[in-house]
């Protein structure tokens, strides 16, 4: 007799609906690599999955799902890592692998852990709350490093004038708040029109992204999902900005020979099996009922793929689109 349903989350994670109906029917051991709240793991228990190994590197996560989980039992299992590792943190092979990309809201709203430009706070942004912060990286890497940073992780055209303009403010105070370092990038912009973004959105995404080595860890998750993941199980992988988005796309794409195969020039290869089918065509994005309840699923898109039977293999990460930075190794 299966246990009964999981307490409703206190926040319901973006796309949960669509992503239950994409991957339906919902059963067997599943693994939400992002834990956060917990909502996606609750949604899959509820849906039908007899077990939900749950795993998040932030210990603020860790610590709150032993609190909310207690009452499961062995439905469900925690584990603090990255899901770059998660076929060898979960140790047994996956019915399907949940990924809720970049920060969460939980996080966002936490003014200490310093991922908001909107909360003065210290400049942190560790996930982990380990190793070196965004504070460290404005106040030790050089102009260039910072502006390749926010170029290519941001994909902020004003890169350099924003890095020439925070070494010039550590010469005179070290920057350790985000209001501080957001009154710097505001220095050097426009002032925002209506309805534009605010314009220190893409130099926190950018530090953030660095400070977490969050492109690197995605790759590797997606790899390791390949490998965990049974024949018939299902990868489901949200993202919320363009870059994340082109890496999923280009993985399920590659994965499913649909990829391109490099240049034309380079001798032909030899056509590799097909690792995963597409179940989602095209990514799928929330409703305007969604976006009007929840405003943080405006940029969210949803990729979802069905593993075959063809054995795990190797991948040219020059095919994923990642930003040239980040193929030269993460901060």
């Amino acid at each position: 007799m299966m246990p009964a349903d999981p307490p409703a989350a206190p926040h319901v994670p973006v796309l949960l609906a669509p992503l239950l109906e994409a991957v339906a029917p919902v059963e067997g051991v599943w693994l939400d690599g992002t834990l956060g709240a917990g909502g996606y793991a609750r949604g899959l228990l509820a849906a039908g999955a007899h077990r939900v190994i749950g795993i998040d590197r932030d210990p603020l996560a860790i610590d709150m799902a032993r609190q909310w989980g207690a009452g499961l039992g062995p439905r469900l299992r925690v584990v603090r890592g990255t899901f770059s590792e998660l076929d060898t943190l979960a140790g047994e092979p996956l019915d399907g692998v949940v990924l809720d990309l970049g920060v969460s809201s939980m996080q966002l709203d936490l003014a200490e852990r310093g991922f908001s430009f909107a909360k003065d706070g210290p400049l942190d942004m560790r996930m982990s709350q380990e190793g070196p912060s965004a504070a460290d990286i404005v106040n030790q890497a050089s102009e260039s490093e910072i502006a390749d940073i926010l170029f290519h992780y941001g994909e902020e055209r004003q890169s350099r004038r924003i890095a020439r303009a925070i070494v010039a403010a550590r010469a005179e105070a070290p920057i350790t708040t985000t209001l501080r370092l957001s009154e710097i990038v505001q220095s050097c912009l426009p002032r925002p029109k209506p309805g534009q973004s605010h314009p220190a959105t893409r130099s926190f995404q950018a530090l953030r992204i660095a400070v977490n080595a969050e492109f690197h860890q995605l790759a590797a998750g997606l790899e390791a999902a390949e490998r965990a993941l049974k024949p018939g199980g299902m990868l489901a992988v949200v993202s919320f900005h363009s870059l994340e988005d082109r890496i999923v796309k280009r993985f399920m794409q590659a994965r499913t020979g649909r990829g391109g195969h490099g240049s034309r020039h380079a001798p032909m290869a030899e056509p590799e099996p097909a690792r995963f089918d597409l179940i989602t065509r095209k990514a799928i994005g929330p409703d305007e009922a969604e976006c009007a309840a929840n405003p943080r699923a405006r940029s969210a898109l949803l990729r979802v793929a069905r593993r075959t039977e063809a054995p795990a293999g190797p991948i040219d990460r020059t095919r994923l689109g990642l930003p040239a930075l980040a193929l030269k190794g993460d901060r």
